[in-house]
């Protein structure tokens, strides 16, 4: 449905639903780890931090019948939703959340989620769903030999074939993005575009997710990608 819509995508299976019913607002918290302390004979100064992981918090509702306030072309049974995110959530896994026609699209985790109903009324779920920024991470072990350090840094990272590419290869886009690896959702287009690939769904028809940062823009044809 074009417009305005909310996408979850799930990184281990690829399956994206979009949520029914848009929430009345949508806020992103964008916040700096930032510290003050006092310094002699200067006073209270600020100690500019790092940036925290972005909160979303959506507020909305899975009803049981189609209504006009509908944001999907199918409807499915409530059920159905919150199966999808209680099984990330279990599995302590992550997702893709993208908003459509906008430029917000970033890994995230369910960092909580309610849901019932209220005043009685059994017409449609009522829920609160919080996400966090996901930021992927990897541990490296340092050692106190010159010699040691050299070996593991052979080890920490697989360099990929020539012409070939993986994830995190840093790679050149020119095609058109799409919203999932089905090819749902067409967006924007790349062109000559600089791109991390994020993930790889080998089989698809739109197998290479790409982006900036950690943070995917969406996923394209393998012919459109090529290793920079």
């Amino acid at each position: 449905m074009d417009g305005f819509g909310i996408f979850l995508t799930n990184y281990k299976n690829n399956k994206t639903i979009q949520l029914p019913v848009n929430p009345a607002e949508l806020k992103l918290k964008y916040e700096g780890d930032d510290k003050s302390q006092t310094v002699v004979n200067l006073g209270e100064i600020n100690q500019l931090g790092n940036l925290k992981l972005v909160d979303i918090t959506i507020e909305s509702t899975f009803p049981l019948t189609e209504t006009t306030y509908i944001a999907v072309d199918e409807l499915q049974e409530p059920d159905y939703y919150i199966d999808f995110i209680k099984k990330i959530q279990k599995a302590r896994g992550h997702m893709q959340f993208v908003v459509a026609n906008t430029k917000i699209s970033m890994p995230m985790t369910v960092e909580s989620f309610e849901y019932g109903f209220e005043d009685g009324y059994d017409e449609e779920y009522k829920y609160t769903l919080e996400l966090k920024q996901y930021r992927e991470f990897e541990a490296t072990k340092i050692s106190k030999s010159k010699k040691k350090k050299k070996k593991s840094k052979k080890g920490k990272k697989r360099i990929s074939p020539p012409k070939k590419f993986g994830v995190h290869s840093s790679v050149i886009v020119n095609g058109r993005l799409y919203m999932d690896s089905n090819g749902n959702g067409p967006g924007a287009y790349e062109k000559n575009a600089q791109r991390k690939v994020i993930n790889i769904a080998t089989g698809h028809k739109y197998p290479i997710c790409v982006g900036i940062n950690g943070s995917a823009r969406g996923w394209v044809r393998k012919g459109d990608v090529k290793k920079a």
